[in-house]
């Protein structure tokens, strides 16, 4: 890509098209028609999965002001408790204070090409896929790449940096029983998972993901209604944010 052509995107995306041209990257920056400040957003917009989105998030360490950058999965929290453990005491990071460090603008916050170097982690969950997309320093610009590229563009080390709910300890569980009541003809495998508390908030199991009426009946349900339920449990447990 020459320089002309560079011309056409906006100045944080042409930072960015320059680095990804001096390391070799396969895949330059794109603008997409909608602006993708969310994870979700960009997901929707390239009809991939959400976790495929490497976000990029600023944390401001306390003891020297420096930026703290960490990539993680667009279906992941970062748990802030495992950051300060290995890079030191962090705090929230104020629009000002990303721009000024960053050169980018929240929402289009790339993994390179910042103003200043960032102390950076890499989310170890983005290595579930083949394939991922990160932000190119605009709302509307992202690139492709592969998580062992954000090694190889970085240097930094991955690190498991994300929050694992009790909630989500059980997700592999549910779709592995969800699995099997769809082909169990008779028989069909409660959700129970031996983690009995009701939800205030939602009114469900925070286990099984079914209501406490659900939960009475089902030793008297027909094996067909049994499967309804499980139908509503896997939709339940697809809303559970990570």
């Amino acid at each position: 890509m020459c320089g002309a052509e560079l011309k056409i995107f906006p100045e944080g995306v042409q930072r960015v098209a320059r680095v990804l041209q001096d390391k070799g990257h396969a895949h330059m920056p794109v603008m997409l028609d909608d602006a993708a400040r969310t994870a979700q957003q960009a997901a929707d917009a390239l009809g991939i999965a959400v976790g495929q989105i490497a976000k990029s998030i600023i944390f401001r360490r306390q003891s020297d002001d420096a930026a703290v950058l960490v990539i993680t999965s667009g279906d992941r929290r970062v748990d802030e408790r495992k950051v300060d453990a290995i890079v030191g005491k962090t705090g929230r990071a104020d629009a000002d204070f990303v721009r000024a460090k960053t050169g980018f603008a929240i929402g289009g916050v790339s993994p390179i090409a910042h103003a200043t170097a960032p102390v950076t982690l890499i989310d170890r969950e983005l290595f579930r896929f083949e394939a991922i997309w990160a932000a190119a320093g605009h709302p509307h610009g992202v690139f492709q790449l592969r998580p062992q590229d954000l090694e190889s563009l970085t240097g930094a080390p991955v690190a498991d940096v994300a929050q694992h709910s009790r909630a989500m300890s059980t997700m592999n569980l549910i779709a592995c029983r969800a699995r099997l009541a769809r082909v169990e003809g008779q028989n069909v495998p409660s959700p129970c998972v031996s983690v009995c508390c009701m939800s205030a908030a939602s009114g469900l199991c925070e286990g099984c993901f079914r209501t406490l009426d659900e939960i009475r009946a089902w030793s008297s349900l027909a094996d067909e209604d049994k499967r309804r339920v499980w139908g509503l449990v896997e939709q339940r447990a697809g809303r559970v944010p990570a």
